[in-house]
Formats: structure tokens, sequence, C-alpha cells
């Protein structure tokens, strides 16, 4: 792929023509779409990140249309993963945003979002962000060919290429789903050990640790791998061996409660000490972090939104249908179209001012994220720091033209959603480009099947919101919302000032001082802001993933290697996500299957089963190929 673009030749020539854009593809896409969406939307309320769903979308859609179905068109399959990863990017979007309107709803301020605000907003967010990279195509996936790698998008080409072992790789992903099921089953839904395991530690008070011992925590560490789940372990190591211990300890002689707490410290285990407290710290330090990330970034980002301005309607070439996009017209008509309908829908409560924000910051961010994740990769993509400078913006420009209160800052919450949606759908459409470019797609095939994929996925997304909310509520230990919370505050501070801004800047400050160290600050806050129950078991995945990257093999086999740990985690997240969403639906209708009570294997039972569990992902790394399925 660093040949030069006029030598360059797709695995299936324009030449060709084979189903691409079919009723199979589509409706295994949209099936994708909202199992991956649905689960995504779970993990990110929990952990607050997503992972990619293209590779094994991809996957299972080869295994499906292979064995089933009989069928055998590489066109096809990147197709369904082209439909289905927009399922996680719109869940990724939504849920880092629209669950503080929910938060607002639980204190009594405002009625939580219907069912129709948030599959508008996301589908209006996921559409802009597929119309805004449409321009770009040509300049940043066939000009820069062999500069921009964009690396989950050729990764998913050679998956797609080496698709005459899809069979075997679809195993391994069905396999981690089926594991993940039946053990999130047994630890959430029977309650035969508590997933949650954890200890104080006696004569060290404020102190604690233990660990989420779940499938999907697991999957995130490997996929994660073994540098980011450390830093994210760091954090809340500090947060929960060094900060949580001194407010024990100094503020165990304080007679009166400390702000923002009710109740005073001598009365606190770990738990509340960090859900009072530590929280807010984790909070300054992973707006900082974003922001810091962002202004790392300006030199590139200036750069890379000039160079792809400079190359919107250059084509080269003979027109044929591999170059062929969705009609500049129709994308400029749509555009203006999707900005009345913000203005003038009532389920979205943006003024004029709202909608011209929206579309101005939400072109600018998208054509960041489109060239960005070419270069670092979706994983490394500061769109939260794009979002939180957007909030930051939109509510002082809000409160300044007098939409104040309650109404002003649901109204920043919709213009940040609005472009997170349409950032994360972005680099999601660029990278999907990328993968059709290399495999010989038709581009404005896949920009149709990236906009079914969005409505799919935002009609269901608001249905998994209302669920999980129902069934556990943000904010709690079960969903902490992580990232939903961090822009409720930081709406909170701008429109209405009240905020512990000790504990913040305590956070902002740790977080300049990692900066300088040279440690990646966004991964070291997110550590620092979550319980460490989370981090532990994370830190275990990726232990798995530096134990195969430092052991001796030759490369080809250590490329395996990793990839069926990839595959296998992917399923463990997906599985574990399913499950929590039938849980979720079970406890609305408070069908309870615990037999805690009766039986219980206890903490030890827990620690066991998570090792057990180890145990597979590394059998299934280490799972030798099988001969290839015809």
């Amino acid at each position: 792929m660093s040949e030069p673009k006029p030598a360059f030749k797709p695995f299936v020539s324009a030449d060709e023509n084979p189903p691409e854009l079919t009723v199979t593809s589509i409706v295994i896409g949209i099936l994708m779409a909202i199992l991956f969406g649905a689960a995504n939307a779970y993990l990110g309320l929990r952990v607050g990140m997503t992972v990619s769903a293209s590779i094994p979308a991809a996957v299972i859609s080869m295994g499906v249309i292979r064995f089933i179905l009989r069928k055998d068109s590489i066109l096809e399959n990147n197709m369904v993963q082209t439909i289905g990863s927009a399922g996680e990017s719109v869940a990724a979007g939504a849920i880092f945003t629209l669950p503080a309107i929910f938060l607002w709803a639980k204190e009594g301020v405002t009625t939580a979002p219907s069912l129709l605000t948030i599959a508008v907003i996301a589908a209006i967010g996921g559409s802009l962000g597929v119309f805004f990279m449409i321009p770009l195509r040509e300049a940043l996936i066939v000009k820069e060919h062999g500069t921009l790698p964009y690396p989950e998008g050729s990764a998913c080409a050679d998956v797609l290429e080496a698709g005459e072992t899809g069979g075997a790789k679809a195993v391994t992903v069905f396999s981690g789903l089926g594991i993940a099921a039946i053990y999130k089953l047994i630890a959430d839904g029977f309650v035969l050990f508590p997933s949650e395991v954890s200890w104080e530690i006696k004569g060290y008070k404020g102190a604690g640790f233990g660990a989420d011992v779940l499938p999907a925590l697991l999957g995130v560490g490997y996929i994660c791998g073994p540098k980011v789940s450390s830093y994210i372990t760091a954090g809340g190591m500090l947060a929960w061996f060094v900060i949580m211990p001194l407010i024990a300890l100094f503020g165990a002689s304080v007679a009166s409660p400390i702000f923002p707490a009710t109740k005073i410290v001598s009365e606190m285990g770990p738990d509340a000490i960090w859900s009072n407290y530590v929280k807010y710290i984790g909070a300054g330090a992973v707006a900082a972090g974003g922001i810091m990330s962002l202004i790392k970034s300006l030199p590139l980002i200036v750069k890379t939104f000039r160079d792809a301005v400079k190359g919107i309607g250059v084509k080269a070439g003979e027109i044929n249908r591999q170059n062929k996009d969705i009609s500049m017209k129709v994308v400029i008509g749509s555009i203006v179209v999707l900005a009345i309908l913000m203005v003038v829908i009532p389920a979205i409560p943006l003024n004029p001012i709202g909608a011209i924000i929206v579309i101005i910051f939400g072109f600018f961010f998208a054509t960041v994220s489109s060239r960005m994740v070419g270069l670092i990769g979706s994983s490394n993509n500061p769109v939260s720091g794009m979002t939180i400078a957007t909030l930051l913006l939109a509510t002082s420009v809000l409160k300044a033209t007098g939409n104040i209160g309650t109404q002003g800052m649901i109204a920043a919450i919709a213009i940040g959603s609005i472009i997170c949606i349409s950032t994360a759908i972005a680099g999601d459409t660029s990278q999907d480009l990328k993968t059709g470019y290399i495999v010989g797609a038709t581009p404005y095939r896949q920009q149709i099947g990236e906009l079914i994929g969005v409505f799919a996925s935002a009609v269901a997304v608001g249905g998994v919101l209302y669920l999980l909310n129902s069934a556990w509520g943000y904010g709690g230990k079960e969903l902490p919302a992580p990232q939903a919370t961090l822009m409720k505050l930081v709406v909170e501070g701008v429109m209405n000032g009240n905020l512990p801004w000790a504990l913040v800047f305590t956070g902002v400050f740790i977080a300049i001082i990692v900066e300088i160290l040279g440690i990646p600050v966004l991964a070291f806050a997110v550590g620092l802001y979550l319980p460490i129950y989370l981090s532990i078991p994370m830190m275990v995945g990726g232990l798995v993933r530096l134990y195969f990257d430092k052991k001796k093999m030759d490369e080809a086999e250590r490329k395996d290697k990793v990839e069926n740990g990839l595959l296998y985690s992917s399923g463990l997240i997906a599985g574990e996500g399913i499950i929590g969403i039938l849980l979720a639906f079970l406890a609305v209708f408070n069908v309870k299957l615990d037999i805690s009570k009766t039986f219980s294997l206890g903490r030890i039972g827990g620690v066991v089963f998570f090792a057990l569990l180890t145990v597979t992902l590394v059998l299934f790394v280490n799972r030798k190929p099988k001969s290839a399925i015809k």
C-alpha cells in the first residue's frame, strides 16, 4: 500500500460489478449495526470507551454469507461491515452526551429526552458526518493512498481479502460471544458469584481494591494493549491508594460534611469517598487531557483542514463505478435541509444560532476527524476533546445570547451530541471508504450503506438508552456513564458556576503534571476518573497481550495470534453487551433470576471464574489456524 496511486489496483477491478448493496448485505448490516451499537452503548456507559465493530462485523458476515447462504462476495461482506460499524459510532456519540439529560431528569430539573428526540438527534448527527465526509473522499482516500495509512480500514481490508479463512475467524468471534453470554448470565443473571469483588485495606483507611470480573473488561484490556491498560491502572492507583487515603486522613477530624458531600468523611468508605470527591478530580483531569490533546493537535488540525478543503471536488482518472460519490448537489442540499430541520423540529431544542454552531463546528471537526483517523487510527482520535471544546463554546454563546438555565443546558448537550456523533461517524466513514478503496467497492453505494447504518442505529439507540436507564439508572455502580457525567459537569460549570472547583482544578493540574512527565494523559485521566474495579480486569487483558507481544515467535505467527485475540475479545465484548441488554429488559419487567440467597460461590468464586475466563482468552490466542473453508 506504499505504491504510488497510478499503480494501485484494487482487489476487485472497476470492470467487474459483483453483488454489493444487496438485500442480504443490508439486512445483515442492520443487524450488526443494532447488535454492536447496543453492545457498545452498554460498554461505553460502563467504562467510558467503545471499540471498533468493523472487523468483527466483517468476519461474522463472512461466516454467515459463506457458511449459511453459500455465497461468496467480498463486496457484500464489505457492505455489511460498512453498515454495521455505523452502529458503533452512533452509539459512541450518543452515550457520551445524551445520558447527561437523563441525569438532570434524575435530579428533577427536567424530563428525560423522548425516544423521538434521541432518534432525531442521532440521525441528524450521523447523516451530517457522512455528508461532510463525502467531498473529502477523493483528497483523503485516493490522492493520499500511500500517505495516510488508515490503520483500522486497512486491517479490515486485509481481513476481507483473506476471506477464505473467514469461517474460522467467525467461529472465534462467535465463541467469544457465546462464552461471554453464558458467563454474564451466570454472574449478573443468576448471581452465582458477585461480578464485582472488592476489599478495603485495614489500617489504610480510604484505600480499597477489587475488580469487576466480567468478560468485556478483559476483552477491552487485550484490545487496548498493555501500555494503555497500564496507564489507566496507574490513574486508578493514584486515586485509590494515594488521594482517597489522604482525604480519609485529613477529613477524619472534621465534624461537619465537606462540600460536595452531605455526610462527614469519617463515616465514608472508599466508594463514598470516590463518588463524592475523586470523581470531580477525575473529571478535571479528563477535561484537561481532552483539551491538551486538542491543543497539541492544532497544527495538524489546521493543516488537515486546509489540505482537505483544497482537495474538495478534485477528481482524478477516468470516471467509473469506483470513483463515483453521491452527487454534490444532493450533499449540499441535504446539509441545508438538516440545518433547517434542527431549527423547526420541536424534538431538537435548537434555535438558528445553535444550528449555525452545529454546521460550522460539525464540518470543521468532521474534516479533522476524517484525516486524523487516517494518521493515528480511530482509537486515538480526540473526539471527547473536540466535544468538550464544542460544549465550552456552545454553552458560553447560549448563555451570552440569553439561553440560560435548564433549557440552555439541554440545548448545549443537543449541540454537543450532534457534533460528537457527526465527528465519530465522519471518522468511521473515512475508515470504511478506505477499506472499500482497497477491495474495490463502489463509493456511493458505501455512502448509502453508511446512511442506512446511521438510521438503523439511530432508531435503536434510544430504546437501548431508555432500557438501561430504567433497569439501573445512570451515574451508579452498574452504569457510571463517565463521559456523559463529564459533559454534564462541563455544561453546568459554564452555565451555573456551581462546581467544586478546588477538586476540578486539582484534577486539571494532575493532568498537566502527567503531560509534563510524557505519559499519555487521557488514558491516565480516565483511570483516575473511573473506579479501580474497572482498571484491574483491563490490566489483566493487557498483560495477556503483553505476554504474546514479548513471546519469541516469527512475525507471521505473532500476527495470527494477536488477530485471534482481537477477534475473541470482540466476541467477549459483544456477548456481555447482548446479555447486559437482556438483563436490563428483565429488570424492567421485574423478572428475577437471582439465586444468590440460596447458593453463592462468593468473592472467591468470582476470582476463580475470571481466572478461567482469562485461560479461555489464552487458549483462543494460541488456537491453531484451520484449513481454509471454501
